[in-house]
């Protein structure tokens, strides 16, 4: 077998729209096609022994031992690695569950999706379960430790911790999206301008100010001290002599650990001598020039959680200890302990398996112990020195036992140090009593406080301790997305997306919008290039000024990585016609709509399809979708636009040379089709295809039928404007049209404006695209030899795995089939053919050049024109 490409999909996308993380692998099955796994003796044993959770998937039969049931009757090798896949995840603690396998339209070639939760461990997955299933064809032993070990790691490496992972399920959970900015716990919360973020659990609106002060524990000790909040004794050291100054003022037993340390590195407690001082002294220097000595204080580790200044939760945290039975050993005591259940590997269970390290020798050396060693029955010992979770440690929640006085102090502390999300270590015999009674101090006020021994303690309550955050950062009534309006199709999309934005823009919103060239923010290019893909679009939704987003969407960002957004308010699909087939997958037109269609489909139920009711493939697209539809026809006599009236439906169409909104039976006139520029006085029929979605988005969102109207009238097509959309330049005695037209329903209808033009001789600059069918690219030969009298054909800079001469034979195939005398001349580089036709231009005659290089093209043309300028006489 022979893995073709492997795509990551991280939002809706062609195999599913609410499975949004999912791993496609277009694989060669080579000779195993004519073996499906009846016919490969003992496969069904060898697979049960190597993975025997596999009972449990149930498949297409829909229970237990179903997939096996499948394998039974005999399934393709495609299928099996689908389910392995998903199975192995799951033994490396990852909980993934769906997978479909598709065949291709080339023998042999099968599409494998299945889900994942982080993304590279689904790419090992799928080359892992590869190797694995010809290991079982060919009845191999394979030993899935290593994979499994490797995939465990991945996870911890990437997933996000529990603590950050905990306030981004809050978030979802709440219906607010996420997108992770780096591979460590930075995450941005919202869209836009409502967007808010958090780094683990430092939130952005957490003061760095206090967060200075936090992680300066001598600072924070002062300031909680001159409060009158009871803290250890204690000074800084530098060297030894700063050491036994410090231990001579507290007397032992003292703790050390540097003055900006977190999680217990570097701290060393309960030192009663003075060779473990100087050990404790050069341990914390590791971290930090300066350490902290101050005096150890007797009682047990709590931790309370507070924020935005009020208390939520309190928990007794232990050490990672073992209990002596009088006859293990104590690295028996260990392997005992880790075999509960909620122990595992990293963060991927409720507790951390204990590991044997440094600090753990340290401590059975101090005690003049060793791991071989025998500890009477019920003796316990701590085998760390810090009781955190995240090293083996164990937390009790005891939120509802804490004093009101504790309670104050804390939500006092929290507000003196000015931190929002603060985690304060109490050392005290018990938070049910008042402090000042029951005795204890304050150890520390910790920044970015971990979640984990809240969220899912040990012993009592779990505590959601994710909710006050989002309700802090996103109050009742606060909004954490901005509108956005999708527009997918296979023409007009960067028009129609243009015009949106210059209508939303005209509302007084600051519009990010991103098109076949380039991404925009309000008037402002950001980024050149065709930018439809999702990782523009999240480009615009990460942006912090941007109250609205306009997306153009392209088939090629579905397809390689779905969509950069879960949900949209409205979508716009404005045709659907055969290009780009045989690309990707997608070899029929059919199939085409249903990759666009996944834009309508992730429409809020709420908002709006605006689908083309003269188009049967998008009409059709009403029968999939989750929300209020929305037609426009350049018909209103329509019957699907008939009916939709008859319905209550709101529609957008051409109506005795006006464009009309029907709502009902009632009819809003926008404005005459002859007042808007962008039809060029109606002659651009497929311009008004263009503007009959836009202004019904505009419509649907509220805006008014005068705001419409004046967007309408102020959207002047022009090289700033559209670029590369039907720009029109008036030479002395010519003129130059300059359009995108790149596949054959496009030059279709340009074909459709340009014969009413009023030109002596019309004149073509056209290329075929490289990676288009044979029978498109001669279709478009055949069109422009209807349109042009005179036709040059050019190259594409890119030309996608044809040779020149291939291009230009299925060009002139074309053409001849129309007009076998047509006058033909080939200049491969665009710059140069402009330059012949520009030169060579007849009076009257119209040149059309149609475009790959927009800018480019644009500037060469304005030099041309601003050089017959300057030689025109004053």
């Amino acid at each position: 077998m022979e893995i073709l490409n492997i795509r990551v999909l991280n939002g809706p996308n062609y195999w599913s729209i609410r499975r949004h993380k999912l791993i496609w692998m277009k694989l060669d099955l080579q000779d195993l096609e004519e073996k499906p796994t009846n016919s490969i003796p003992g496969f069904r044993a060898r697979l049960e022994k190597l993975f025997p959770g596999i009972y449990s998937h149930e498949c297409s039969v829909g229970k237990p031992g179903g997939f096996l049931q499948r394998v039974d009757e005999g399934t393709w090798m495609g299928h099996v690695i689908e389910h392995l896949a998903l199975e192995l995840q799951s033994l490396a603690g990852m909980d993934v569950g769906f997978g479909r396998t598709r065949e291709t339209s080339q023998k042999g070639i099968y599409n494998v999706v299945f889900s994942y939760m982080e993304a590279e461990a689904g790419v090992y997955a799928a080359k892992a379960c590869v190797r694995i299933a010809q290991a079982l064809v060919d009845g191999v032993d394979y030993d899935l430790s290593e994979d499994i070990q490797k995939l465990r790691e991945i996870r911890e490496d990437e997933r996000l911790g529990p603590s950050t992972g905990s306030i981004v399920d809050e978030a979802v959970a709440r219906g607010i999206p996420f997108i992770r900015l780096n591979r460590q716990s930075l995450v941005q919360l919202g869209y836009g301008i409502n967007q808010r973020r958090i780094q683990a659990t430092v939130a952005s609106t957490t003061s760095n100010i206090a967060v200075e002060i936090a992680c300066d524990k001598e600072e924070t000790k002062n300031l909680l001290e001159k409060a009158e909040i009871p803290v250890p004794k204690g000074m800084i050291c530098y060297d030894e002599d700063d050491l036994r100054m410090s231990i001579n003022k507290i007397a032992y037993p003292i703790v050390t650990k540097p003055v900006n340390g977190n999680h217990g590195k570097g701290a060393t407690t309960n030192i009663v001598d003075w060779d473990d001082a100087v050990k404790g002294l050069q341990a914390a220097k590791k971290y930090s020039r300066g350490v902290i000595v101050e005096k150890f204080i007797t009682g047990y580790d709590h931790r309370v959680l507070v924020i935005n200044y009020k208390f939520i939760c309190a928990a007794k945290r232990t050490p990672a200890s073992v209990t002596g039975d009088g006859k293990s050993t104590i690295q028996q005591l260990i392997d005992e302990v880790n075999k509960d259940p909620r122990r595992g590997y990293g963060h991927e269970k409720v507790l951390t398996s204990i590991k044997v390290d440094e600090f753990t020798l340290k401590i059975l050396q101090e005690k003049n112990l060793t791991l071989d060693a025998v500890i009477p029955e019920g003796y316990e010992l701590w085998l760390k020195p810090t009781a955190n979770i995240s090293t083996g440690g164990t937390a009790t929640d005891v939120t509802d036992l804490v004093h009101p006085d504790n309670i104050f102090m804390c939500e006092r502390i929290a507000r003196i140090i000015g931190l929002d999300i603060c985690g304060i270590d109490i050392m005290t015999p018990d938070l049910s009593q008042p402090i000042s009674e029951a005795g204890g101090a304050i150890l520390e006020v910790n920044a970015a406080p971990g979640f984990r021994m809240h969220l899912a303690p040990t012993d009592g309550l779990p505590r959601n301790v994710a909710e006050p955050v989002i309700n802090m950062l996103f109050p009742t009534g606060s909004p954490s997305r901005i509108p956005i309006i999708a527009i997918t199709g296979t023409n007009g999309k960067t028009t129609t997306t243009r015009l949106t934005a210059h209508l939303v823009r005209s509302k007084g919103y600051r519009v990010g919008y991103t098109t076949t060239d380039g991404i925009y923010i309000g008037n402002q290019l950001m980024m050149r290039g065709d930018c439809t893909g999702p990782v523009s679009a999240q480009f615009i939704l990460k942006d912090p000024t941007v109250e609205f987003a306009v997306l153009e969407t392209a088939r090629g960002g579905i397809l390689r990585a779905g969509l950069g957004f879960d949900h949209c308010d409205i979508a716009i699909v404005t045709n659907v016609q055969p290009d780009h087939l045989g690309l990707m997958g997608i070899d029929t037109v059919e199939q085409l709509a249903m990759v666009k269609s996944v834009v309508p489909e992730t429409v809020w139920p709420d908002g709006y399809a605006i689908l083309n009711a003269d188009d049967d493939l998008v009409y059709r697209m009403k029968s999939d979708i989750q929300c209020k539809l929305a037609l426009f026809s350049m018909n209103e006599n329509n019957h699907r636009i008939q009916e939709h009236a008859e319905r209550g439906g709101i529609s957008a169409v051409a109506e005795n040379g006006y464009v009309t909104i029907m709502k009902g039976t009632w009819k809003i006139r926008v404005d005459k089709i002859m007042n808007i520029p962008l039809t060029f006085g109606g002659k651009a029929t497929f311009n008004i295809y263009n503007i009959l979605p836009a202004v019904l988005a505009g419509y649907l969102r509220g805006f008014e039928i005068e705001e419409i109207r004046s967007a309408l009238q102020t959207f002047i097509p022009s090289p700033a404007t559209t670029p590369g959309r039907m720009n029109m330049f008036q030479f002395k005695n010519f003129q130059v049209l300059v359009d995108y037209a790149h596949n054959y329903t496009g030059l279709e209808n340009l074909r459709k404006f340009i014969e009413k033009m009023d030109a002596k001789l019309k004149v073509g600059v056209v290329a075929g695209v490289g990676d288009r069918r044979d029978e498109d690219t001669i279709a478009l030969g055949a069109i422009a030899a209807k349109t042009f009298d005179e036709i040059v054909i050019r190259q594409d800079k890119n030309l996608r795995g044809r040779t020149p001469d291939e291009i230009i034979e299925l060009l002139t195939k074309g053409i001849q089939s129309v007009n076998p005398g047509k006058k033909i001349k080939v200049i491969p580089k665009e710059s140069e053919a402009i330059e012949y036709v520009i030169k060579n231009a007849k009076k009257g005659s119209l040149i059309t050049i149609c475009s790959d290089v927009v800018p480019d093209v644009l500037d060469s043309i304005l030099s041309y024109k601003e050089a017959e300028d300057q030689t025109e006489p004053l």
